[in-house]
């Protein structure tokens, strides 16, 4: 079970650290840019210990897609950015493709 809530912390500092890279402006406004460092280090290290009990291909597909529709949706809710019906098909996908190596694989990990 701690593999996973280690997973979800590593996805969620990956997006609070994406989303800060917007406000950085190129890494020339500090306070943007220090969130930026320190979210993905702890992005990376929360990854780190999920890789313990998840394979690694799995834990980054988990990581990466989960992480695509999270910073989707932001953008389009906090930055006004345009989601037309290829991304929002796309992203269900993403979503599929996640409950499909949950809910199926048996190199998931569980423990």
């Amino acid at each position: 079970m701690k593999n996973w809530i280690f997973l979800s912390l590593a996805i969620l500092s990956e997006v609070i650290a994406t989303s800060a890279l917007k406000h950085s402006d190129g890494f020339t406004k500090l306070w943007p840019t220090l969130v930026v460092a320190v979210g993905y280090m702890i992005a990376f290290y929360f990854l780190s210990l999920t890789l313990r009990t998840i394979p690694v291909g799995i834990a980054y597909a988990l990581w990466s897609g989960v992480g695509i529709v999270l910073i989707s949706l932001l953008g389009w809710f906090a930055f006004g950015q345009k989601l037309d019906a290829a991304a929002l098909i796309g992203m269900g996908f993403i979503i599929t493709g996640v409950i499909i190596m949950n809910g199926f694989s048996s190199t998931m990990g569980h423990s």
